[in-house]
Parts: structure tokens; sequence; C-alpha cells
């Protein structure tokens, strides 16, 4: 059984300088992620900021990302929308660049019905040939998947092919998991549940914090499959950095973090703003003290 990827992937933050991309920070970003085994990238994603990214800097990150990893992993493109004719613009743009899948997110804001998400996720599958993830992630949109809508999705559309599950509930996940078959992946959307989310089967996270610790999120899903004690260990240590993440909205706190490792200037496109300097100052020292006792 082939699956995109297994393990950590990470969903990539954008950096930016005076307002702009900064394009040679993305790609050492990218070079560090990979040398530290992050197992496949996800760009223009919420991590990074894609609702505020241009079409032409979407493509240029999409391209400096295929480029960096050289086959050797997968690049999945977000290419989601609440307009389904824009999603489907985007995700063959991507296919054209030369993407390897797709994570396409539910509509959001207008949302839709179940009988909707059906209709657009179909819509979407039909014009384009790579495989995609399916986003659920409610907080943001308003709605979720139910298991009925991904049991006909999965039968019906074979290039979808797994789903990011960020609704942080785990019975849900059980729900989805009864309904389709053992070639459909699962992949965690929330850095806190990692652990749990693998012990009922999972096959990899699509992580915040992974921009900065790509080894050691790697490291806890191979523990998991073995040593379980070990990889307890290791979500136990992780875990006061992601709880600490959870001071302000994603992608907020984790850019402190990339910022701190030199990939780019502490920048955000409004609507989001910075953190006040003692803020920042605790995820670094927190995040420093993790590295430390690594």
């Amino acid at each position: 059984m082939t699956r995109l990827f297994t393990g950590a992937a990470a969903a990539v933050t954008t950096p930016f300088i005076q307002g702009n991309v900064d394009y040679d920070s993305f790609k050492n970003h990218l070079i560090y992620l990979k040398k530290n085994r992050i197992q496949a990238f996800v760009i223009n994603g919420t991590t990074g900021e894609s609702s505020t990214l241009t079409k032409k800097e979407k493509a240029t990150l999409l391209s400096i990302a295929i480029d960096v990893a050289d086959g050797d992993i997968p690049v999945i493109a977000g290419t989601g929308s609440n307009n389904t004719a824009d999603a489907i613009a985007h995700s063959q743009e991507a296919e054209k660049l030369g993407v390897d899948a797709l994570l396409v997110i539910t509509p959001y804001y207008n949302k839709t019905s179940q009988k909707g998400l059906l209709a657009h996720f179909t819509a979407i599958a039909e014009a384009v040939t790579i495989p995609i993830i399916l986003y659920d992630v409610p907080a943001r949109t308003g709605m979720t998947i139910a298991p009925e809508t991904l049991e006909v999705l999965a039968l019906k559309q074979p290039n979808i092919v797994g789903l990011k599950d960020a609704t942080g509930d785990l019975a849900h996940l059980n729900r989805l998991q009864y309904v389709v078959d053992d070639s459909f992946s699962f992949y965690s959307g929330n850095d806190d549940l990692a652990l749990p989310f693998y012990a009922l089967g999972g096959h990899g996270l699509i992580s915040v914090l992974a921009n900065a610790l790509p080894k050691e999120y790697q490291e806890m899903y191979e523990a998991a499959q073995k040593y379980p004690k070990k990889a307890a260990e290791i979500s136990h240590r992780l875990f006061p950095l992601v709880d600490a993440l959870g001071v302000d909205v994603n992608p907020i706190p984790i850019k402190v973090l990339t910022s701190h490792l030199g990939f780019g200037d502490y920048s955000l496109r409004l609507p989001l703003v910075p953190l006040e300097s003692a803020a920042q100052d605790v995820l670094t020292e927190l995040f420093d003290h993790t590295r430390k006792d690594d």
C-alpha cells in the first residue's frame, strides 16, 4: 500500500520582509526541514497565510518547494476555497506546476450542506488527476465532513486519498475510519493530539510545530509504531511548547520560532499582528529549553 507520506509533514510558514515574501528564507527553511527528516511540504495552507498571498506568490512558493523536494518528498499544495470555481482553478494550476498532491479545505463563511460538500469536492476531484487530501477544520470553517459524506467521496473519487482531521474529536476519527478501507490515509491537524491519533491508527501529522522541530516529530511518529513508551516521552517533552503556541491564533506564535531559527523576520500580513515582545520571549526560551533537552 502506497501512501503520500507517513509521519510528520510541515504546514510551512511563509516568511515576509518589508511586506514582500522572503523567498530566500523560505527556501532555506525548506532545506532545513528536509535535512531534518520532514516527510512532506504542505505549502500555501493556513499556516502559510495563503489567504493573503497573490496568485504569483503562491506559484513561486510552490516552484521553490518542488525544486527543494527534488522528488524525494511530496509537495502538497493548499488549493481550497469557498468558491468551487476558484478551488478548481487553483488546483489545476498547482497540478501544472508539478505538485504531488492537493490539500482542499471545506468551504468556509458561506459554508454549505453535506450535499453541497459532495458536489464541491467531486467537482474539484474530477478537474484534476493528482491525489487530494480533504481538510476538515470546523473551528475555522464552521462545518465538518460527516462520515456518510466521506464514505461516498472515498468510494466514488479514487484520487481523494486522505483526510487532514483538525476536528480535535478522536471519536469522530473512529467514525470516519469505519467507512473507508485501509488504503485511505488519515493525518492529524492537531499537534497536541498527535500521539493518541497515532494510537488509533492515524498515518501522520500535518504539523505547525514541525516547522521548528521536524526531526522530533518524525521520531515521535516512528517510536509510536514500535516503542510507545519512548513516543510518550517525546510527546511529554514537546507538550509544554505545543501548549504555549496556543497563546494566539496560528501562525502568529510559530513564526516567532521560525524567525528565531533565522528563517526570515518576525513578520505577518494583516489582519494578523505579531505577539508582544514578552510573549515572544516566553516562546523562544521554552523552545531553546526543549531543544537543549533533546
